[in-house]
């Protein structure tokens, strides 16, 4: 019998996806880091969908403070709709967890998901919350939905070979501490939307040596990295900021034509966040491989 670990992680979502109807539009559905619903045709903005679920033990330890753990559970949110040019509109949250948990626990947590929606524009909607057997990994659950303007919305397919690739920030290390606190790059990216508008982008959630070949196979491309040009968090090294996972930063592709124009422009605009040029795409047959990264079926 074929299990999770022996396809992973994209395998399985392809095969699940063939099994059920879905939207033929090819802006919306799986693949990208939001689905894309046109609900108003001729509305000025686009709908945007998203889900996502933190485990104790894999995407936080017991003992990280709740409050943390809940930036951390609505901000990833928020990153997957900065990925597409868009923004937060309304959360449902859904809590399972061990009957013993503190209520303390249960408050700071949502304190934590109240300061990441605060400062972002996100509204609570509503929610669920269930309780599971003794000894399970508590789940916090987060759907959401969004907005993008039409002409501002970013997909991962939509990239060419020569394209440059870019990326915010700084990669590597997220296991010190970085995944609980980091800023998601909405503000970033509505400016690039509407300034340099990216041919593709995603966040990066498992790591540059994943996100990157699923992002330039998204648009049927090969890949090219320079890894001396990578930029590494203070002490750590190509290895892991290739596959640490969890930098939230953007990944994205622009014409090489306005690439050191955008350099330029970005370092006016955002001196406290690096922007770096890391290679480009290529020809699907001449890309190289990159090896690294979360794999979440994989026997770690």
């Amino acid at each position: 019998m074929t299990r999770l670990c022996d396809i992973g992680e994209d395998a399985l979502i392809q095969r699940l996806i063939d099994l059920v109807p879905r939207s033929l539009d090819p802006a919306a559905g799986p693949g990208d880091d939001c689905a894309v619903v046109d609900s108003t045709p001729g509305s000025p903005t686009l709908q945007l969908l998203k889900t996502d679920a933190l485990v104790s033990g894999i995407h936080f330890l017991p003992e990280t403070p709740p409050k943390a753990v809940g930036w951390k559970a609505a901000a990833r949110v928020v990153s997957d709709f900065a990925a597409m040019g868009g923004y937060p509109e309304f959360f449902l949250i859904t809590l399972a967890l061990p009957p013993d948990t503190l209520v303390s626990w249960a408050e700071d947590l949502y304190r934590g998901i109240g300061d990441c929606l605060l400062q972002y524009g996100g509204k609570l909607a509503g929610g669920e919350t269930t309780s599971i057997p003794e000894g399970s990994a508590a789940v916090i659950s987060i759907a959401a939905t969004g907005g993008v303007r039409r002409e501002n919305l970013i997909l991962r397919s939509t990239a060419s070979p020569g394209d440059a690739v870019m990326v915010t920030g700084t990669l590597g290390g997220s296991i010190l501490g970085k995944h609980l606190h980091f800023i998601p790059r909405i503000i970033e990216s509505h400016w690039l939307a509407e300034n340099y508008k990216p041919t593709a982008m995603m966040d990066l959630s498992d790591g540059l040596a994943k996100d990157l070949p699923r992002l330039a196979s998204a648009s049927c491309c090969g890949l090219r990295v320079d890894e001396s040009a990578l930029p590494l968090t203070m002490g750590c090294t190509v290895s892991q900021a290739l596959g640490d996972g969890e930098d939230y930063e953007m990944l994205f592709t622009i014409s090489p034509n306005i690439s050191q124009e955008l350099l330029i422009a970005w370092r006016r605009q955002f001196p406290q966040v690096p922007l770096t040029e890391i290679g480009s795409l290529v020809e699907f047959s001449n890309g190289q491989k990159l090896t690294g990264g979360w794999e979440h079926f994989s026997s770690h």
